[in-house]
């Protein structure tokens, strides 16, 4: 069950920082007149650290073992790997699309679900490996 309870968890951090990732991207583009591509680098710097709080307070909190700066260090590396996930499949999304072009957020939307598996496993394994 806690399988589950974390997965649930860190379903809902994801959610969260889709919202943070989504709403930043598309304010910088659409408002801020940014590149789509140059656009992805402070919004996912603010999720992932978004979804870092919210995964250690809530996700993985039972698992928790160092200080929080040197957890928020490993969390930045793992979900550098599905960064590139991400962002390779945003940036496809995007080459393919007009449409996803003119509403970045449908390329952070693809990129994210396809990233999510990756960063869960990374985060339950090299993250948060400590079990109380």
């Amino acid at each position: 069950m806690r399988l589950a309870r974390e997965a649930s968890l860190f379903a809902v951090g994801g959610v969260i920082g889709f919202i943070v990732d989504a709403g930043i991207v598309q304010t910088l583009v659409r408002m801020g007149g940014w590149d789509p591509y140059l656009a992805r680098v402070p919004s996912f710097l603010v999720a992932a650290s978004v979804t870092w709080w919210w995964n250690r307070h809530f996700s993985f909190a039972h698992r928790r073992g160092d200080d929080a700066h040197r957890e928020w260090l490993r969390w930045m590396a793992v979900m550098g790997v599905g960064a590139v996930i991400n962002y390779g499949t945003y940036a496809l999304v995007l080459a393919l699309s007009q449409t996803a072009r003119s509403w970045p957020a449908l390329g952070v939307a693809a990129g994210s679900c396809v990233a999510a598996l990756a960063n869960f496993a990374g985060a339950r394994r090299v993250v948060f490996r400590r079990v109380e």
